[in-house]
């Protein structure tokens, strides 16, 4: 089944609330929340937790106080300034703690203990859209790239015990390991920007990570009409570079309405930005090879590896 990622350069672009949109009009998908630091989908699709598991990963240093002589080994080997004495014990601040071993190696009395470390918890839930993979970092914690990694590989395997048709994710937010993470294997990624200059910088690096990892990209203008010029240059931008802008969608006030009462603007109200969103997933559909339409009559499914092989004939043009 085809992954069909969502993600934007810059947080704020409104890339969860139009996710949210395409799981309400999808058939029944594997939804994963890929943004794991600071997770926000569950807020519109108000899932019920069905199991939650935590997230080991990595190891943090602990003084055992009984076994430490305090001579300041581990204080001198420590690059990050985590440990101190602090008179009658020697500690180490888990805020600073980098994990990096070099006191347990070092210490003459063995007095440190280096425990994997809890760094937050992911869960299996039911949405009314199809379940959902999902997670959240405690805060400050690090590894989110593996956590993304872990959502990814659960969502897959739950899509093939549920046979579904394809997996849409939220993706997080920037350029960085979380983002990366995301990209690998995914089959579309649709970026959404906004008509800022922000948005239109951070577009272009998105972007030029996509083409680093050979990611076919389709993108949406948010609120494009809060600024036309810049909404132009964007599209100009994108023609040049061979990526299609398939939407340029308005601003409407009824998006915040929407998630006052915890919906998704295609089920809350009909009205242009409905319209157009439906008409973008339409695309996103022919574009990931979930539909294709037939000379004889109306769009008919495909699936497996015909819906690869389609994939890469429809992106080319891209």
């Amino acid at each position: 089944m085809p992954e069909i990622l969502v993600i934007s350069g810059k947080g704020g672009t409104g890339k969860t609330s139009l996710t949210a949109a395409f799981c309400h009009l999808a058939d029944q998908p594997v939804i994963c929340d890929l943004d794991v630091d600071a997770p926000d989908l569950h807020l519109l699709l108000q899932p019920k937790t069905i199991t939650s598991q935590d997230f080991i990963s990595g190891n943090e240093a602990v003084v055992q106080a009984e076994n430490c002589s305090h001579c300041g080994t581990c204080i001198d080997v420590c690059n990050w300034g985590a440990i101190s004495d602090t008179g009658p014990f020697v500690v180490v601040n888990p805020y600073k703690c980098e994990g990096c071993k070099v006191c347990v190696q070092f210490c003459p009395e063995e007095a440190i203990d280096f425990p994997a470390k809890n760094c937050g918890q992911w869960y299996l839930s039911e949405t009314r859209f199809g379940p959902l993979v999902h997670a959240q970092l405690i805060p400050a914690e690090e590894n989110s790239g593996k956590l993304v990694a872990l959502l990814k590989k659960e969502a897959k395997t739950l899509a093939k015990e549920k046979n579904a048709p394809l997996i849409l994710s939220d993706g997080p937010p920037g350029i960085g390991c979380p983002v990366i993470s995301a990209l690998s294997g995914a089959d579309l990624a649709v970026l959404v920007t906004e008509p800022t200059p922000s948005g239109i910088h951070d577009l272009k690096r998105v972007l030029e990570l996509c083409e680093h990892f050979s990611t076919p990209t389709v993108v949406i203008i948010n609120k494009a009409d809060l600024n036309p010029d810049q909404a132009d240059a964007i599209e100009d931008f994108c023609g040049e570079k061979g990526r299609r802008v398939i939407a340029r969608l308005p601003h409407d006030a009824a998006m915040t309405e929407a998630m006052v009462h915890g919906k998704t603007i295609t089920e809350f109200r009909s009205c242009e930005l409905s319209t157009q969103l439906k008409s973008a997933w339409e695309e996103i559909k022919l574009l990931a090879g979930l539909e294709v339409k037939s000379p004889a009559g109306p769009a008919t499914e495909r699936s497996g590896a015909n819906n690869l092989s389609m994939l890469e004939n429809k992106i080319n043009y891209i």
